[in-house]
């Protein structure tokens, strides 16, 4: 398995190899306008359950989720390398990353920077759109890289009932503003899971777009007194910010990190589960 992060410059000598796959997470007019050559492109909802208005879950049939994967030309044989623009997305190609992984795909990874640094660089583009090589992509699911709503709910519970509050640690990814109670569409509710902590996923980057040193990670984790031994679920609004502090943590070295895909879109709609201010 290769580092989770590969760089530009790595990238860049590695475009037009075979079994390398590289997928552009951002609009497609953003893609159509420039992208890194040889890219394929979609976006985190295109993976959402079709049947829900809880935009973050991921479609429960996992044969639509490798037929899609397929269609875009990932393989289990490939590499794949995630990419977008790390101040504009929300963190989606964290999202991508964890989907893959939840699947069980042995060989993702994401681009250091992306877009931001790749084009800051001066290094190769190209425009208009492409069209993927069909690939076979079959599902090794990891039930353990999730949570949903009934388990997270009964972990709220235990904790307030003075269990597994060592064990197990509730991490909210939103801004601070959203941690207190701001609202944004389509949001009944404003607040944050009882006993959870805040830390904004955004707070990772370089100026260029690149993820901060390792010690400069498990700084802030130690701050908020994480340790590696707990049980960490992140949430956010729909499972994407908190897909990227999913993939932070992981590459900080906490193995035993789960991401609640529903997150607040879901948590706050359902009047019969509590929240803090």
């Amino acid at each position: 398995m290769a580092s989770l992060f590969v760089t530009t410059e790595e990238l860049e000598k590695d475009l037009g190899s075979p079994g390398l796959v590289i997928v552009d997470v951002r609009s497609k007019p953003e893609f159509i306008a420039g992208h890194i050559p040889g890219a394929v492109q979609t976006v985190w909802r295109d993976f959402s359950d079709p049947d829900s208005d809880i935009k973050g879950l991921l479609d429960p049939q996992v044969n639509r989720l490798e037929e899609k994967l397929s269609a875009l030309g990932i393989g289990n044989e490939h590499r794949v390398v995630v990419y977008t623009d790390p101040f504009d997305s929300w963190g989606s190609e964290g999202r991508i990353y964890w989907m893959l992984s939840y699947l069980g795909h042995q060989n993702v990874q994401v681009l250091d920077g992306g877009w931001v640094k790749w084009k800051g660089e001066g290094r190769k583009t190209q425009i208009g759109f492409s069209s993927p090589t069909a690939a076979l992509f079959k599902a090794t699911v990891h039930p353990e890289l999730v949570v949903l709503k009934d388990e997270m709910k009964a972990l709220v519970q235990s904790r307030a009932d003075g269990k597994c509050v060592d064990s197990h640690a509730v991490i909210d990814s939103r801004s601070v503003k959203e941690y207190e109670g701001a609202m944004g569409p389509g949001i009944p509710r404003g607040g944050h899971v009882p006993s959870a902590i805040n830390i904004p996923w955004d707070q990772f980057f370089n100026e260029d777009a690149s993820i901060k040193p390792k010690e400069e990670l498990c700084r802030v984790f130690d701050e908020n007194k994480l340790s590696e031994n707990q049980e960490i679920v992140c949430y956010c609004t729909g499972g994407v910010r908190s897909a990227w502090l999913w993939t932070v943590l992981q590459y900080a070295g906490y193995a035993n990190v789960r991401n609640y895909t529903g997150s607040w879109w879901e948590w706050s709609r359902d009047a019969t589960l509590p929240i803090e201010t």
